[in-house]
């Protein structure tokens, strides 16, 4: 068999393995339980307290604080909730976790007073979940390339790059010459090392969501981990932006005068920009990675589903299509990863170089 023939049919059994045991969720047993993808699907994206490797689980620690046990408690292994029995006088409910009531069950402390619901108590909680793991490994890794390019320049300057140099090199170049350059202008070197943080970390956590055999975490699909990097550069563009800036937000010139008094229309029309900019990259790259994830982990369901409704015979027919589709997906996805690190990378840019710039205004 031909080289590229054995790739693609080794890849093709990686991924059909690789999917197979995240939708199975290393708990249904075939014929005893009905599969139902939704919580299959929502299990994948939303965060949790384990890492999930085919059958293979992967407890973390859960750390709490509970003004109840004296502040600090933990760590201890997520195993002990993971069959929702209490311990310790926790338990966790839809990977959130509540104080224990005597019965075992959740604390009931009051009601909501127009739906009367039950309001649980719950310690906070400070766990290493499944997202935070990511984000070390994220980072572990960026560490480790950009150590290993940093000691190539050092060992090689003024020669060719070499090895792991050599890969990052061109992309550290696309970053400055092609973002950084052309949005911010002079300026651009104050910014550059942290637009080159935020590129490498979303690419590098967008591609560990694409590897489900080695837990398929979902970092930057997670709401949570896209705030705080939206809010990060909400936070420089803001703590660096210059008189004129401030100016266009406060108190825009150029506009008639009864725009700005008595009711400063131009001024809450600024300040809504400024603050739905975090927001709008927050979305965007929230709502981009979680749907790739859910449309790959959709094909995949409809093996199951079928073999649910129609046995072996249409589990196996419909796998070929759904397979296919699947390695499309993931194929595109691929790409997705590399541009949502782009686009991310470029709005933190055009924030930055209009919070920076010089404007020339005519009196």
């Amino acid at each position: 068999m031909s080289t590229p023939k054995a790739r693609f049919l080794a890849l093709l059994l990686v991924l059909m393995t690789s999917f197979g045991a995240i939708a199975s969720g290393g708990e249904e047993k075939h014929g005893e339980e009905t599969f139902v993808p939704g919580d299959v699907i929502i299990h994948h994206v939303l965060d949790n307290h384990e890492i999930h490797i085919g059958n293979f689980h992967i407890p973390l620690p859960i750390i709490l604080w509970d003004s109840k046990n004296g502040g600090l408690v933990g760590p201890f292994s997520s195993h002990h909730l993971a069959g929702g029995e209490a311990h310790n006088g926790y338990i966790m409910d839809h990977e959130k976790i509540y104080h224990a009531d005597e019965a075992g069950g959740k604390l009931v402390v009051g009601h909501e007073e127009e739906t009367n619901e039950p309001i649980y108590s719950k310690p906070l909680d400070f766990s290493i979940t499944k997202a935070v793991a990511g984000v070390f490994l994220t980072s572990i890794l960026l560490l480790i390339i950009f150590i290993a390019a940093a000691k190539g320049y050092a060992k090689r300057e003024g020669q060719a790059p070499k090895g792991i140099q050599s890969a990052m090199e061109p992309l550290i170049v696309f970053v400055r010459d092609e973002i950084a350059k052309p949005s911010i202008g002079k300026k651009y070197e104050k910014f550059l090392p942290y637009l080159l943080t935020v590129f490498f970390f979303i690419w590098i956590a967008n591609l560990l969501g694409l590897i489900p055999f080695i837990g398929g975490f979902n970092v930057t699909g997670n709401i949570a981990v896209a705030l705080v990097l939206a809010l990060m550069t909400f936070v420089l563009t803001a703590a660096n932006g210059n008189k004129d800036y401030w100016m266009h937000i406060l108190w825009t010139p150029g506009v008639p005068w009864w725009l700005k008094v008595p009711i400063p229309l131009m001024f809450i029309i600024e300040f809504i920009g400024f603050l739905s900019k975090p927001i709008v990259l927050m979305l965007r790259l929230f709502a981009n990675i979680t749907a790739g994830h859910i449309i790959i982990l959709a094909f995949v369901s409809l093996i199951f589903i079928f073999d649910n409704l129609y046995g072996a015979a249409g589990g196996y027919g419909v796998s070929i299509v759904s397979v296919i589709f699947s390695i499309f997906m993931f194929c595109i996805e691929l790409l997705v990863a590399f541009l949502q690190a782009y686009v991310f990378t470029l709005l933190s840019a055009l924030y930055l170089g209009s919070a920076v710039e010089e404007h020339a205004h005519e009196h």
